[in-house]
């Protein structure tokens, strides 16, 4: 096993991708959400590689130091879902476990709707597979929660890009203690909504102090992850958000489709999530979505972070539930 977390490059689909690595054994594949990278999974790093697994998370496509397409078409769920395959291949494996948090967690449940064959056991942090609606999504929120709610506030190229970048810093602090189970907004859990006339972070002000989980040395790390973007720091992620209709298109095919692999779904009880349309209902049919399902009970009092949040609570979940796991196929 090796001790500590090594960093390289690999190839995948044409998209230089950094990953972060730890471990010997069974294929372990962490995938991070936003605004965030590698670095969200710190805290999983040591005990998944000590348990004897093969730990990778990478930057996906357009965030940190992974490298960001030009084009915005180019961060479609086929791309995405297309990077975890090629992953895979590109590190000589057959098989893996792929575990997503955020964004990180819909490619992790759609990878394994589509490729049953390659993920053998899928886990998903605080965001519940949301199967196909008879609509596109955007059209939805706009009627539930306005032009402000922040994915669609997101949908103009360039707007949110630059007041992010503008202070990459106080962007990473507003949002991690924003959506921290300490945070006024989530007790009760709200929707990110911008008030018109308003900017993207004057939903989320300054914290008056850090959650206990975050400090200033870890808002540091991010901001030096996401540096070598510059000017376009954050606009790989927010390019994702801007292919969620395009998303609801590619995958007309797939509508109905069951997530079979054995799957595991953990949530914190003030997740803004939770304020999003339709999540309780999603959540009351996660057995029928994922029949093969292990749900851990909700994390009291965690926020939107929870891998970050509640370290020790999901890696005792995580191993668990690779324990259970079958053996990987030879």
């Amino acid at each position: 096993m090796t001790s500590t977390v090594e960093h390289s490059f690999v190839e995948v689909n044409g998209v230089r991708l950094h990953i972060a690595e730890q471990g010997r054994g069974p294929l372990v594949l962490l995938l991070h959400g936003f605004p965030e990278c590698w670095y969200s999974w710190r805290h999983q790093f040591g005990p998944l590689s000590a348990a004897g697994y093969r730990v990778v998370a990478p930057d996906q496509r357009g965030y940190a130091r992974s490298e960001q397409p030009a084009d915005i078409a180019a961060y479609s769920m086929l791309h995405l879902t297309g990077d975890v395959i090629g992953l895979i291949r590109a590190l000589g494996e057959e098989q893996a476990v792929v575990v997503g948090h955020d964004w990180g967690a819909p490619v992790a449940w759609t990878t394994a709707q589509f490729r049953p064959d390659v993920v053998r056991g899928v886990a998903g942090l605080s965001v519940p597979p949301r199967p196909r609606g008879p609509v596109p999504p955007l059209a939805a929120l706009r009627e539930q929660l306005g032009e402000g709610f922040y994915q669609i506030y997101f949908q103009e190229p360039g707007v949110a890009d630059a007041e992010l970048a503008q202070d990459p810093a106080t962007a990473f602090r507003r949002m991690l203690a924003g959506g921290s189970g300490d945070s006024p907004m989530t007790d009760p859990p709200q929707a990110w909504v911008i008030p018109e006339g308003a900017k993207l972070l004057d939903a989320m002000p300054e914290p008056e102090r850090l959650p206990g989980w975050l400090t200033e040395d870890d808002i540091a790390v991010y901001t030096r992850e996401y540096a070598g973007h510059g000017a376009r720091a954050f606009t790989g992620g927010l390019n994702w958000y801007r292919n969620i209709d395009r998303n609801w298109e590619l995958t007309a095919a797939f509508e109905g489709r069951s997530i079979d692999v054995p799957a595991l779904f953990m949530a914190g009880e003030r997740d803004l999530v939770r304020a999003f349309p339709g999540v309780g209902e999603l959540l009351e049919a996660l057995e029928r979505t994922m029949p093969n399902l292990r749900q851990v009970p909700e994390l009291p009092g965690c926020g939107h972070w929870t891998q970050q949040e509640r370290p020790e609570e999901v890696n005792a979940a995580l191993l668990d539930f690779l324990a259970e796991l079958p053996p990987v196929r030879k």
